[in-house]
């Protein structure tokens, strides 16, 4: 048995549970709706006029982010999601909140305030820019492959369905209810899949170190922060989900693949 981690693939049955899409939604969405308060109201009680537009920027990289992870991606994206325990919620909603204060304050008033603050880092912010764009876009990318899969089940199930209901004189909805088919899951392969079985997990690394670099590996200490917590919670998750798929699949067909580094991990 793989450890208790009571969301996404390895979610159980609770009275605690969340639904899903709207567990990740609301856990979510109060994290750049803080930090975008912070950034608009604090700068005004520290008596400053305006902050400098690399503030900005990371605001708004921040804001995109989450846009794409708490809105899109759950309610319009995703053909369905497993339920959430609601200890998982807390855990999330609480660093969320934290997270965008800190990176919120840090930009709204603590960090650089003025232009010449930001002197001498033009080419890391612009290698910072670069990796958080390409570490987002390959996220999206890896994340759609694995919609992918969930999609092409839908379809199958929905034209098994149609021909069922043909022969039996019903309607399709009432065959697919009829047939209360589980969740489909595959091996993906696509893209950095053939290397690793969470390559989603290790773009969204190079993304917010991305976003370290920008506001500065030595000066960015909230964003220090957010790149490790991410990276200490997402790793034991990435190893937890190479051995479901070893449970799931069985180690030949998941074959030389690591959980999220490939060759190492």
């Amino acid at each position: 048995m793989t450890t208790w981690y009571p969301m996404g693939k390895t979610s159980i049955q609770s009275r605690l549970n969340l639904p899903g899409k709207w567990g990740w939604f609301t856990m979510e969405v109060p994290g750049f709706i803080t930090l975008l308060y912070i950034m608009f109201t604090l700068p005004k009680q520290l008596g400053l006029e305006s902050l400098p537009t690399t503030n900005w920027a990371m605001a708004g990289m921040f804001t995109i982010h989450y846009i794409y992870r708490a809105i899109i991606s759950p309610l319009f994206l995703n053909p369905s999601m497993s339920p959430m325990h609601i200890f998982i919620w807390v855990c999330g909603l609480s660093f969320q909140l934290m997270n965008s204060i800190s990176i919120g304050g840090w930009l709204a008033g603590y960090g650089p305030t003025t232009i010449h603050d930001w002197g001498g880092r033009v080419y890391t912010i612009e290698i910072g820019m670069v990796l958080w764009g390409w570490g987002l876009l390959l996220n999206m990318y890896h994340d759609d492959d694995l919609r992918e899969i969930r999609r092409a089940a839908a379809r199958q199930q929905r034209k098994e369905a149609e021909e069922k209901a043909k022969k039996e004189g019903k309607s399709v909805d009432q065959v697919l209810q009829a047939s209360n088919v589980g969740k489909v899951y595959m091996l993906p392969k696509n893209g950095l899949f053939h290397y690793v079985l969470f390559p989603h997990y290790l773009c969204e690394w190079v993304e917010w170190f991305g976003f370290w670099m920008v506001g500065g590996i030595k000066e960015f200490t909230p964003g220090r922060s957010f790149f490790l917590n991410e990276v200490f919670s997402m790793l034991p998750r990435a190893v937890q989900g190479w051995h479901w798929y070893v449970e799931k699949f069985g180690r030949d067909k998941v074959g030389k693949r690591k959980a999220i580094i490939p060759g190492l991990i």
